[in-house]
């Protein structure tokens, strides 16, 4: 997504429309490849009172595992993409700027981190998720397995005083 932000840096009011895709197929997430559908991405870059902000949303759909028990997931998901872009700072303190090298930019690296830092740590089919039984590989959420679960060798003491 390469945009000449010349027009939007030199005159105040001025706006450009962003509709594009962006094809993650080969980005690896939790060992998979999710994005099997390219990232649409819609919003504008504005000039309003002589300051250039982008403001779109990235949509998508991601196709993954659920990290407990392995069944397949179909998430929709919408991240914001807002960020204010400069071609000077004054200082280094100002993070959450965006400082352009030219005014030719390419938004997809920008959409792309988003993305990347908005996604969850671990992806569950449902909140409540019990996953496998890590004795026999029974998938907790559709039957309770019969294995009898393993005694801490610490309490077999305790187990034999309840025995009795």
């Amino acid at each position: 997504m390469l945009f000449e932000l010349e027009p939007v840096f030199n005159n105040v009011g001025f706006s450009l429309d962003i509709s594009h895709e962006i094809d993650l197929s080969g980005a690896e997430l939790n060992g998979g490849f999710p994005f099997q559908k390219p990232v649409k991405v819609t919003g504008a870059v504005v000039n309003s009172a002589g300051v250039v902000s982008v403001m779109a949303e990235a949509a998508f759909t991601l196709f993954l595992s659920c990290d407990r028990c392995a069944a397949p997931i179909e998430r929709q998901i919408s991240v914001p993409v807002e960020h204010v872009l400069v071609t000077e700072l004054n200082d280094d303190a100002n993070a959450e700027l965006i400082l352009l090298e030219s005014l030719r930019f390419d938004l997809s690296g920008l959409v792309t981190d988003d993305i990347f830092l908005t996604l969850p740590m671990r992806f569950l089919c449902k909140d409540g998720c019990k996953g496998i039984c890590a004795q026999c590989g029974q998938n907790l959420n559709q039957d309770p397995c019969s294995c009898k679960k393993p005694v801490d060798p610490r309490l077999q003491a305790l187990e034999q005083l309840l025995d009795k």
